[in-house]
């Protein structure tokens, strides 16, 4: 984490001294270090003031306050993102990218390994679209997905609805989810 710190000030102070704008690959390897370190502000530098993430059928457009937002609720599940190939074609990057998470890894798809594809406006993230999943089991995703929404909707019903609850009280009802289940599956 300290030479992402690290990483991330030298290369804000090698852009600040010359002046130059990012190159797209530059912005993407920001952002995704930036989510590392914990650090919303140096994501800021990288994306437009709307950005929109499309997941499958799903459309989510934000603004700074709601991408922040989605940051927050991104952060509680700690997740790590590791880039394992960059590569630009037509103005756009696509990046390969292997997370791993709270939440991956009780779904058994941890890393999770996704190709997205990300668009640019003015040298700015301005969509990140997933294009491809690397070896995803979503039967296992699925099963373990569901198992713990029934056992959460009979057990803990103040919880229920986690799963689509995108705020950080989301995330954090998530994890708390996840730690009741497994605790009751230990204790049988």
């Amino acid at each position: 984490m300290k030479i992402s710190y690290i990483l991330l000030f030298l290369l804000y102070f090698v852009t600040g001294c010359n002046d130059q704008e990012l190159t797209h690959k530059e912005a993407v390897t920001t952002y995704y270090k930036a989510f590392d370190s914990g650090s919303f502000n140096y994501i800021k530098t990288v994306i437009n003031d709307s950005i929109t993430i499309v997941g499958g059928d799903y459309v989510m457009p934000f603004n700074d306050d709601s991408f922040y937002e989605h940051y927050k609720w991104d952060s509680i599940f700690k997740t790590t993102y590791n880039i394992l190939e960059l590569e630009e074609k037509n103005n756009q990057v696509f990046a390969t990218v292997a997370s791993k998470s709270i939440k991956n890894e009780f779904l058994k798809n941890n890393p999770l390994t996704c190709k997205f594809k990300i668009s640019f406006e003015s040298g700015k993230i301005s969509k990140i679209e997933d294009y491809e999943y690397i070896g995803t089991d979503w039967d296992s995703w699925a099963n373990q997905r569901d198992s713990l929404v029934n056992w959460i909707s009979k057990n803990h019903p103040e919880l229920d609805g986690f799963v689509y609850d995108m705020t950080m009280k989301g995330s954090i009802n998530y994890v708390k989810a996840i730690e009741l289940y497994e605790n009751d599956k230990k204790a049988l």
